[in-house]
């Protein structure tokens, strides 16, 4: 007998705008020219990755950018440090530049906090593709913390302003900023946390509480996927992390479950797909 499970997608799930476009702008440009380069993982799902290589998609990484000359390089929706855009310029290198625009707004803002000498912190992941060309725009004067913790016992300057990767949590950037602040510092706060990821947090927090069971599936990569699959753990305890259907287990599920399927910004629809096709199979 079958479990006779009753699966339901999240229709709010799957790609940012950023992504999509990233990923649209790669596949017109393989239909062409059968091959692109990209610096770094397109997205931080390898089943994603996989899919557009087979198509021609060569991920290369910033030590390989220098030896390569006239071709067609993809930056990806995090964006880029100045320093990528000096070699490309010295290579004859065409950049197609899908940065997304909420990451572009912010590189401009820090830029320009920078060139007015101001002081920058920086609340993001270490050696994320975002914070690192983030930190390029202050030509690696920044302070990047990805925890309170990191500044404690650090000198800091009595006034600063503070960033955040666009990915990061709302709740916690403002938690922070008020840390900061109740410790003496004259922080100037700029929120460029992107909406369409922060929204999602209460939307995912009703869908996973609508259920028996939630299966999140995304890349171990995905920092976002982290914070969302937390997000979903805590309005439903049986909440289980996946990056594809073969990470499934049987024994997690009862007949008749309810089960809702969700994902990051980075997860792809199909795969979510994929996943629901194999858990009505059970």
């Amino acid at each position: 007998m079958g479990y006779n499970l009753k699966v339901t997608i999240d229709k709010d799930s799957g790609f940012c705008f950023g992504v999509v476009y990233a990923i649209d702008m790669a596949e017109e440009i393989l239909q062409q020219d059968g091959h692109l380069y990209c610096l770094g993982d397109i997205v931080h799902n390898d089943e994603e990755v996989n899919r557009l290589k087979a198509k021609g998609l060569r991920i290369i990484s910033h030590e390989q950018l220098p030896a390569l000359k006239n071709e067609k390089v993809l930056i990806r929706a995090h964006g880029e440090a100045p320093e990528t855009y000096r070699i490309a310029l010295e290579n004859n290198i065409t950049l197609i530049d899908a940065s997304c625009p909420v990451v572009l707004k912010l590189q401009n803002r820090v830029k320009t906090s920078y060139d007015q000498q101001e002081k920058i912190l920086i609340y993001g992941k270490h050696g994320h593709a975002e914070v690192i060309g983030l930190h390029g725009q202050t030509n690696g004067d920044a302070i990047v913390f990805q925890d309170i913790a990191e500044l404690d016992g650090m000198e800091l300057p009595d006034s600063f302003t503070l960033y955040s990767q666009t990915t990061k949590s709302v709740d916690k950037f403002y938690a922070i900023k008020d840390e900061l602040l109740s410790r003496g510092y004259d922080v100037k706060a700029n929120d460029t946390i992107c909406r369409q990821v922060s929204n999602r947090y209460d939307e995912l927090g009703d869908f996973a509480a609508r259920f028996d069971k939630v299966v999140f599936v995304s890349g171990k990569k995905s920092s976002n996927g982290r914070v969302l699959y937390d997000v979903c753990l805590r309005r439903n305890a049986n909440s289980y992390f996946v990056s594809d259907s073969s990470e499934l287990k049987r024994e997690n599920f009862s007949p008749g479950d309810t089960v809702g399927i969700c994902g990051a910004t980075s997860t792809p629809m199909w795969l979510m797909e994929q996943v629901k096709a194999a858990l009505e199979k059970f």
